[in-house]
């Protein structure tokens, strides 16, 4: 990939760092919005420019349009303006519809969908005034599917899939692709969904066709993917990163282990 700088919205998350990782070895500039004192990333920014990357820690309010504004006028100076934009933000906290508190739905509203739009617009703009630029949205499968345990994110993770889809409509005539990820379970998604009304996280490891739980590894090889010139044409895209988990139908056809240890057919 050619070089460009590249926004994380989230650095702090586990897919935050995956994604540093990544693009850091690609060798792109990083510009990482993080909650963290500076002094956490002293071995990320070692790592990085060691391996040729240049890296911008910003503590930016992403739902300000003042405060994402005086950013990237910083990262223009610095680094360059931003090429790729990636909108990881992902809080996941259980509300139920029929007795959930307003302020909970508000804050994942706010921190997921929100820092999305303002994102978009502050980053938009400039990537349009320049013709060229890549936004990718780290959504999920519960932009379509319900949780059964947080009527909130998955009500964020719509808006945010909806976003999506009209920023590509618009963004799109100035050259600019906008797709969106859409993350199945990762270990651990049977607690953060446990859920009294659904059992869509029950033995949901072996709901996945593969077996194989989806890693922020995985995510981060498909968003440099996405970011880079061979993807050129994608704009407007969902692309489910489930394994096939929102496929399964049957639980007595799970490829489960059966005793013995064999897997059912």
């Amino acid at each position: 990939m050619p070089r460009k700088v590249v926004f994380i919205a989230d650095a702090d998350s586990l897919s935050g760092k995956a994604l540093i990782e990544r693009f850091g070895q690609g060798g792109a500039d990083l510009i990482l919005n993080s909650v963290q004192d500076d002094k956490e990333w002293d071995n990320v920014l070692v790592s990085c420019e060691a391996a040729g990357s240049r890296v911008l820690v910003t503590h930016a309010d992403l739902c300000s349009s003042r405060k994402l504004t005086a950013m990237l006028d910083e990262a223009d100076t610095l680094l360059g303006p931003v090429d790729v934009m990636i909108h990881n933000c992902s809080v996941i906290k259980p509300v139920g519809v029929e007795s959930g508190e307003e302020s909970i739905f508000a804050e994942m509203m706010e921190a997921n969908a929100k820092s999305a739009f303002f994102c978009t617009q502050a980053i938009g703009k400039r990537m349009a005034a320049r013709g060229s630029g890549s936004i990718i949205f780290v959504s999920s499968i519960h932009s379509e599917k319900p949780t059964g345990a947080s009527f909130a994110y998955s009500a964020s993770q719509g808006a945010v899939k909806m976003l999506a889809h009209e920023a590509a409509l618009f963004l799109g005539r100035h050259g600019i692709r906008v797709n969106v990820i859409e993350m199945g379970p990762v270990e651990g998604a049977d607690i953060t969904f446990q859920s009294d009304s659904s059992g869509l996280y029950d033995d949901y490891r072996y709901k996945v066709p593969g077996t194989r739980l989806v890693t922020e590894g995985d995510l981060a090889e498909l968003a440099f993917f996405l970011a880079g010139d061979d993807s050129g044409y994608l704009n407007g895209a969902d692309i489910r990163l489930d394994g096939g988990f929102l496929l399964h139908y049957m639980d007595i056809r799970m490829n489960k282990p059966a005793e013995g240890g064999t897997r059912s057919q």
